[in-house]
């Protein structure tokens, strides 16, 4: 059986942690390294840095901000936003970054996922979708944080990345994000059916409950929370023990 990660994602804009809902009307939170090391020290699988603007102005700003992370921070981290070339990628993995998602360069230019995968191993390309339902069964990809229709279909989208090198998928509801009314269990069950590379879950987490529900019942391997840690709803202690009463392995990670 396996075991599943509790990942702490953290949206960037600037120097700064925001949060939305729909990837919109963003608010200020505080600093993101200072969030980003309470969620290590409460047990936090691994952390998501999403750079919310990198998209409009052509390039990711969080080098900095990671390379000071990773001084005081030793889970795995993923960086997405604004990497569009090969050099982008190499930039923040340098800086000290684990994974890079990427989803408005990806969707522009494909190869750019072989490339990655290829220079780097495909454990380090996230493929990143923004999804909104358009009916019944069916779900468009979204790029630039969840402005721009592309006209893809995700489930054909995500099966033809995870075959051009994609080692894991962020999956983000776009209708979800923010709303505290749970995953979409329904987008992550038709996705983790089509491919076997492991899908996080991202958008709408607003009680422990949320994670057992789209695990067992959507087959993630991976959630992402933001706005239940941000406003102190709840802990990652408080959802790993959820996790574990509902039958539920989750992976154990101790900061030094």
């Amino acid at each position: 059986m396996r075991n599943i990660r509790l990942i702490a994602r953290l949206d960037i804009k600037g120097r700064n942690l925001i949060k939305g809902i729909h990837l919109e009307g963003l608010r200020v939170i505080g600093s993101p390294n200072e969030f980003a090391y309470l969620y290590y020290q409460q047990g936090a699988d691994e952390l998501l840095y999403m750079d919310s603007v990198a998209s409009l102005y052509g390039r990711n700003h969080l080098a900095d901000i990671i390379s000071e992370a990773v001084k005081d921070i030793f889970v795995p981290i993923t960086v997405g936003g604004g990497i569009r070339s090969l050099d982008d990628a190499t930039a923040i993995l340098r800086a000290g970054a684990d994974k890079v998602a990427v989803n408005t360069a990806a969707v522009a230019h494909p190869e750019l996922i072989s490339n990655i995968a290829w220079q780097f191993g495909s454990q380090c390309m996230v493929l990143s979708i923004e999804a909104k339902k358009i009916g019944p069964d069916r779900w468009e990809v979204y790029t630039d944080n969840g402005r721009e229709p592309t006209g893809l279909d995700v489930i054909e989208w995500v099966k033809k990345g995870v075959a051009m090198g994609a080692g894991e998928v962020l999956l983000t509801s776009i209708d979800r994000e923010g709303t505290r009314k749970g995953f979409d269990v329904e987008l992550v069950s038709a996705v983790s059916a089509e491919v076997s590379v492991p899908i996080i879950a991202s958008g709408g987490m607003g009680k422990p409950a949320d994670l057992v529900a789209v695990v067992n019942g959507g087959g993630a391997d991976a959630v992402a929370m933001a706005d239940i840690l941000h406003y102190k709803r709840t802990e990652i202690a408080d959802i790993r023990v959820a996790a574990e009463n509902a039958g539920i392995r989750v992976r154990h990670y101790e900061c030094a």
